[in-house]
């Protein structure tokens, strides 16, 4: 498996969305995961270590740096992409705001878990940065 392939388009809350606008702080695609940095400003998480993986969401929309973003912090929605139901989804560690299968998570990942599958078409957003890596 390898990291979704998101349609930044066809990212789109629903109603139970709870949603949250910042700045930020680099150029996001809709649908990548997001932490904030020292600054507050919204960045690109990556498990590649512990200083980028407390995501915070996933961008709902595109921005460029220092334009607003909003993204989800909880509730549902269609990330973009299809994915399967039941199936745990975990921030990546080899592409910055790339979101991985559960099966994909390796040897030295930060374990960020993001969502799981409701249908192929949208997710539920459970976030948990465990601030751990993976042995």
């Amino acid at each position: 498996m390898a990291a979704l392939t998101i349609t930044a388009a066809n990212v789109d809350p629903t109603a139970t969305a709870t949603i949250v606008t910042k700045t930020a702080g680099a150029t996001i695609t809709a649908g990548q995961a997001l932490y904030l940095d020292s600054s507050s400003l919204l960045q690109l998480a990556r498990a590649n270590a512990a200083s980028t993986d407390a995501v915070v969401g996933i961008a709902l929309n595109s921005a460029s740096a220092n334009q607003p973003c909003s993204y989800i912090t909880g509730g549902n929605f269609n990330p973009g992409a299809t994915v399967a139901a039941g199936v745990y989804y975990y921030l990546s560690d080899a592409a910055a705001g790339a979101i991985v299968p559960v099966a994909d998570l390796g040897s030295g990942d930060y374990v960020t878990k993001l969502m799981y599958g409701t249908t192929t078409s949208e997710c539920k957003v459970e976030i948990t940065t465990t601030g751990l890596a993976l042995a």
